[in-house]
C-alpha cells in the first residue's frame, strides 16, 4: 500500500469504487429472467437472451426476446389505455409525471449504478449527467402537461407511440421519448436496446411504484426483430427512433404511406471548430467532453476537430498531453474518466475503421486502455477530409484533427458531411462565433462549450441526422397532432400527359400564338424533352404546356441552389418582394380569372380564387418577418437561441384542383421562410402557374427562388424526392403518390409532407397558417454562454 508521502510525491490515483451491492441484490431477485412490462405488470419470462457488463463480461441478467405477438399484446394494451389517459386533465397527467421525476431522484444512485454496470459508462457520468437530466425531463414535461391546453391549443395526441431507443444513453433516451409522449396524452410501447435494457426495466418498476395507469407505458425487450415488429405494427400512430442512419432510412421506407407520424434522431459527424483566438486550454477541455465523454459513443460527439493552422501545433501538444492523463477502466471507479465500449461487436467495428484509416495514411496518437472491451482515447492526424475517419461515424473515442486557414475554410470543412446533428465553435470573438453558427448546417450549435443539454431546448439534426426535435416546445409539438382536413372523395390520379399534336386550339390562326415555357433560374426555358401536351378546358384544349423530364428537374435544382442570397436576406426584404408580387398579381387579376374560366371555373369562382391568392400573398408577406424563434429557459449562464432556418431547396408538387390558389398557397410559405423551390403545378391545368412567371419577373423576385416545371406530376415528384440536393418535399396528390414520395425521400432522409390533393379547400382557412411555415423551416438551437 502506498504511503501518504508516496502519494504526495507521485500524485497517483487510488481507487474509489462505487458500492453496487443494492443493484446486484435487485438483479439477483430477477435471476430467473425478466419478462416484458405490459399493461402495468411484468409478463412471465419467455425466450431469454443474456445481458452482460461490457467492462467485465459478467452476466448481469437474462431478458426476454420480444416476438410479434408480444408487440401486438403491448400495442393492444396501449390502445385500450389511451382514451382514458388522454381524457385526464393536463393537471392529472402532470401529477403522474411529477411523481415519476421525484421517484427517479429518490432512486438516483440505484439507477446510476445500474446504468454504469449495464452500459459501461463511468459512474461520474451516469450519476452527474444522465440521471439528473432524466429527472429534469419529467419535471419539464409535467409542466407541459399542465399548460398544454393554453400553450398549444387545437392540438391532440397522436394516440399510441412506438419508441425505439439506443444503447449509448439508455435511461436518458427513454426519458426524452416517454416524458413528452405521456405529457401530450399518448400511450407508449417502447423497446430498449438489446445491449442495455436494464434501466428501462427498472424504470418500469418506478412507473408501477407511482401508480401510472395500466397500459400507459409498455416495455418490450428484444433485438432488431422486436424493433421491426413495432415499426410494422398497424396499430401504432407514431414511430420515434434514435439510432443509426442506416436503420432510420429503412424505417422511413417501411412507414411510407402508412400515415404514421415519424421522428428520427440519427447519426452525426460533428465538427469542433477552434479559431486562433480561442482559449486553447478551455478548448482542449471541450474536446475531452466532446469526444471522450461516454467513450465517444455519442451521436453528437465532436469527432472532427478543425483547428486554425496558426495555433495547430500548440493545440495538438496540449490535446495530446491532456489525453494521456485520461484514466480508462472500471466504470464503477469514481476516478475513471472513460469506461468500456458497450459490446465486443462495437469494439470490433471501431478497430476495423481505425485499421482502414491507418491504411489511408492516418497517424494515431493514443492513450492507454486495459484489456477487454476497452479502446484507448485516440487522436488521428493527417486525415484527409474525404477519408474514412473523417466521414464515417466511428461511435468511439476517436477524434480527427484537421487544420484550416480562414473562416470560409472552416465552414466548408464543417459542412463537408452528409450529417448535420451538432457543432461546437470556439473563439473569444462572439461575433465570429455567431457568424459561423449561422452558416454551419447543424441542428445544435454550442459556442465555447459542448455537449450541453437541457429538457427546455430542442435537440435534433439536419440532413442525414434525421428530422424532428426532442425537448423544449418543438419536442413537445412532435408528440401532438393538428387536425387534418379529409377529402370526401380522394384525388384521382390524372391521366398521363400525351406529348403529341391533337385538336385545334381556340382562336388558332386568328391570334399570335402564346407559348407557355418553364421558369428556371429566373428565365423562361423550353422543356428538355422537346414535347408539349394539351391542357384541356370544358370544350377541348385551351393551350399547350411543356412536358418536363429529369434533366429539367436537374436544371431547376441547380438554379435553386444558386439563389443562396434569398435565404440570407432579412425577413423584411423577403416581405417587400412578396408584397410587390401581390401588387402585380392584383394588377393582372382579370387576366388570371379569365385563365381559370378557360379551365371550366365559373366567373364567380375564378374571381374568388384570384382574390384569395392575392390576400394569401399578403398574409405570407406579413409572416416573413414575424415567424420568430425563441430564447429557451435552460441552464444558468446560457442563452439558448431557437432559430427558424429554411430547409434550403424544396420540391413542391401541387394538387390538380384550384390550380392558381393551390400553387400560391404552397409556394409562398416556402419562399417567405427563405427557401428556394422547384414547383410542379397542377398537372391538368398548369397554365395558371406558368402565367405567374411574368408576375415574378416584375416583382424583383431573384432568379432561382421559384422554378416551375410542368408535366407528369408523380414522375417529376419522384425525381425530386430521390434528389440528394433537395432538402424537403411537399406532395399534394394521390395516396399511392404519397407513399412513393415518402419511400423515395429516404435516400437523403429529406423532410416530406404528403397529403391528399383533394383534402383542403384552398379558399378556406385550411389553405394557410403557421403550420405551413413550421414545415418550411427547421430549428437550430444555439447555446451561448454568458456571465461568470
Amino acid at each position: 500500500m502506498n504511503t501518504i508521502t508516496d502519494i504526495l510525491a507521485t500524485m497517483d490515483y487510488g481507487t474509489a469504487p462505487e458500492d453496487s451491492a443494492i443493484v446486484r441484490d435487485w438483479l439477483k431477485k430477477h435471476e430467473t429472467g425478466f419478462g416484458h412490462f405490459v399493461d402495468g405488470a411484468f409478463t412471465a419470462p419467455g425466450e431469454l437472451f443474456e445481458v452482460r457488463a461490457p467492462a467485465s463480461g459478467e452476466l448481469l441478467a437474462s431478458v426476454t426476446q420480444g416476438s410479434e405477438d408480444d408487440v401486438d399484446t403491448a400495442v393492444r394494451a396501449a390502445r385500450a389505455a389511451q382514451p382514458g389517459w388522454a381524457s385526464l386533465s393536463g393537471h392529472e397527467r402532470a401529477k403522474y409525471l411529477y411523481a415519476i421525476a421525484r421517484h427517479v431522484q429518490q432512486h438516483a444512485r440505484f439507477l446510476a449504478v445500474l446504468e454504469s454496470l449495464d452500459n459501461g459508462k463511468p459512474i461520474r457520468e451516469s450519476r452527474d449527467a444522465d440521471v439528473p437530466l432524466v429527472a429534469r425531463h419529467f419535471y419539464h414535461h409535467a409542466g407541459w402537461a399542465e399548460i398544454m391546453e393554453d400553450e398549444l391549443p387545437g392540438t391532440a395526441p397522436h394516440g399510441v407511440c412506438g419508441q425505439i431507443i439506443p444503447w449509448n444513453f439508455p435511461l436518458l433516451m427513454l426519458a426524452w421519448k416517454v416524458a413528452p409522449a405521456l405529457a401530450a396524452g399518448n400511450t407508449v410501447v417502447l423497446k430498449p436496446a438489446e445491449y442495455t435494457p436494464l434501466t428501462a426495466l427498472a424504470f418500469a418498476e418506478i412507473a408501477a411504484e407511482v401508480g401510472l395507469p395500466k397500459g400507459v407505458l409498455n416495455i418490450v425487450t428484444g433485438d432488431g426483430r422486436t424493433g421491426a415488429a413495432i415499426v410494422a405494427h398497424e396499430g401504432l400512430d407514431k414511430i420515434a427512433f434514435t439510432g443509426s442512419t442506416e436503420v432510420g432510412r429503412r424505417i422511413r421506407r417501411e412507414t411510407a404511406g402508412t400515415g404514421k407520424s415519424l421522428t428520427l434522431e440519427l447519426g452525426g459527424k460533428s465538427p469542433f471548430v477552434v479559431f486562433a483566438d480561442a482559449d486553447l486550454d478551455a478548448a482542449v477541455e471541450g474536446v475531452v467532453d466532446a469526444i471522450w465523454f461516454n467513450a465517444g459513443q455519442v451521436c453528437c460527439a465532436g469527432a472532427r476537430v478543425l483547428v486554425a493552422e496558426s495555433v495547430a501545433k500548440r493545440f495538438e501538444d496540449l490535446l495530446e498531453k491532456r489525453m494521456r492523463q485520461l484514466r480508462v477502466g472500471d466504470p464503477l471507479d469514481k476516478n475513471t474518466d472513460m469506461g468500456a465500449i458497450v459490446h465486443p461487436m462495437q469494439l470490433e467495428r471501431i478497430k476495423g475503421l481505425i485499421e482502414k484509416g491507418v491504411s489511408e495514411g492516418a497517424e494515431l496518437v493514443q492513450g492507454t486502455a486495459p484489456e477487454g472491451c476497452f479502446f484507448p482515447p485516440t487522436i488521428a492526424m493527417k486525415v484527409e477530409p474525404a477519408s474514412t475517419l473523417a466521414t464515417e461515424e466511428i461511435f468511439g473515442p476517436v477524434a480527427t484533427v484537421t487544420t484550416f486557414r480562414t473562416p470560409e475554410d472552416a465552414v466548408a470543412l464543417a459542412n463537408n458531411t452528409r450529417y448535420g446533428l451538432a457543432a461546437s465553435i470556439w473563439s473569444e470573438n462572439v461575433n465570429l462565433c455567431l457568424d459561423i453558427a449561422a452558416q454551419v448546417k447543424a441542428g445544435v450549435v454550442w459556442i465555447n462549450c459542448t455537449n450541453v443539454f437541457d429538457a427546455g431546448a430542442g435537440f435534433g439534426g439536419y440532413r442525414e441526422s434525421g428530422f424532428g426535435r426532442e425537448g423544449g416546445r418543438e419536442g413537445m409539438m412532435a408528440y401532438l397532432a393538428h387536425p387534418k382536413p379529409k377529402a370526401r372523395k380522394p384525388e384521382a390520379a390524372p391521366s398521363a400527359p400525351v406529348g403529341q399534336p391533337g385538336e385545334a386550339l381556340p382562336g388558332a390562326g386568328a391570334r399570335i400564338d402564346r407559348t407557355a415555357k418553364f421558369y428556371i433560374g429566373g428565365k423562361q426555358a423550353r422543356p428538355d424533352s422537346g414535347y408539349s401536351y394539351a391542357v384541356s378546358g370544358p370544350n377541348g384544349p385551351v393551350g399547350l404546356a411543356g412536358l418536363g423530364n429529369r434533366k429539367d428537374i436537374r436544371n431547376a435544382v441547380e438554379a435553386a441552389h444558386k439563389a443562396k442570397g434569398w435565404g440570407k436576406a432579412t425577413g423584411h426584404n423577403r416581405a417587400q418582394v412578396l408584397y410587390y408580387l401581390a401588387e402585380n398579381l392584383s394588377a393582372r387579376a382579370g387576366e388570371f380569372a379569365e385563365r381559370l374560366t378557360s379551365f371550366g371555373a365559373s366567373k364567380t369562382a375564378a374571381q374568388a380564387e384570384v382574390e384569395t391568392a392575392i390576400r394569401r400573398t399578403f398574409w405570407y408577406a406579413a409572416q416573413a418577418d414575424k415567424f420568430d424563434g425563441a430564447v429557451h429557459q435552460t441552464k444558468s449562464a446560457h442563452v439558448t437561441l431557437a432559430m427558424h432556418e429554411p430547409l434550403g431547396v424544396m420540391g413542391i408538387a401541387c394538387p390538380t384542383a384550384q390550380p392558381l390558389l393551390g400553387f400560391v398557397s404552397l409556394v409562398l410559405p416556402a419562399i417567405a421562410m427563405g427557401n428556394a423551390v422547384i414547383a410542379l403545378p397542377s398537372q391538368t391545368h398548369p397554365l395558371a402557374a406558368t402565367d405567374l412567371y411574368q408576375v415574378f419577373d416584375t416583382s424583383d423576385l431573384p432568379g432561382g427562388v421559384v422554378n416551375i416545371v410542368a408535366g407528369e406530376r408523380d414522375a417529376l415528384a419522384k425525381t425530386l424526392a430521390e434528389h440528394d440536393d433537395v432538402a424537403g418535399i411537399w406532395y399534394f396528390g394521390t395516396k399511392d403518390g404519397g407513399r412513393m414520395i415518402e419511400k423515395a425521400s429516404a435516400g437523403n432522409l429529406k423532410q416530406s409532407w404528403v397529403e391528399d390533393g383533394a383534402a383542403r379547400d384552398w379558399l378556406s382557412k385550411d389553405g394557410q397558417g403557421r403550420g405551413f411555415l413550421h414545415r418550411a423551416t427547421q430549428i437550430k438551437n444555439i447555446w451561448v454562454p454568458y456571465g461568470e
